[in-house]
């Protein structure tokens, strides 16, 4: 069973930048999501020489999996196949939920991290996630991560593909959203 484990956090500033290694736009699409049960994303990235890459996914809850506690990684199965970018094109066609992002490779140690930079309807979020070897794992958390959004459902980026933040009431946008200092 392939396990994806993994901490997310809101970030403020732009101290991240002298971090990142690369970037890929990506837009990704949802087939199917079912209250926490499961996900069927389909990607279309920019690969880093240019080409198109392209992935179905698949995420469920791991088997005897809890919340994560505070602190802790969201632990799930993550099943990736690569498809022709052209049937990533076309279902991203038939996908009434979609989001687009730019996704940045971070030199950060403790993990594999990434940040993802949101665009159109989900701006001016910004997300840095770690991936993980095991759920407890220690991790050095950089100072610009200014919230941690483990376990935030409404924040998956399923629920934004689904719920994007511009349709957020201001309030609780607000209030989500790291003031940058």
């Amino acid at each position: 069973m392939a396990l994806e484990i993994e901490r997310r956090f809101l970030v403020s500033g732009d101290q991240w930048r002298s971090h990142a290694l690369r970037a890929r736009a990506i837009r990704q699409g949802y087939l199917a999501t079912g209250n926490g049960e499961l996900t069927l994303r389909v990607r279309l990235a920019q690969a880093p020489e240019g080409a198109m890459e392209a992935f179905l996914t698949l995420k469920l809850p791991a088997v005897g999996a809890a919340p994560p506690l505070a602190g802790q990684a969201l632990t799930r199965q993550e099943y990736e196949y690569p498809i022709p970018a052209a049937d990533a094109e076309a279902l991203l066609e038939g996908s009434a939920h979609q989001l687009c992002k730019t996704r940045y490779g971070l030199d950060l140690p403790g993990g594999d991290w990434v940040l993802d930079v949101f665009e159109a309807a989900n701006a001016p979020l910004v997300v840095a996630e770690v991936e993980l070897e095991q759920a407890d794992q220690a991790v050095p958390v950089p100072a610009w991560c200014s919230r941690e959004i483990t376990g935030r459902t409404d924040l998956s980026n399923a629920a934004l593909a689904h719920r994007p933040l511009a349709s957020w009431p201001a309030a609780e946008r607000e209030s989500l959203l790291p003031q940058d200092s």
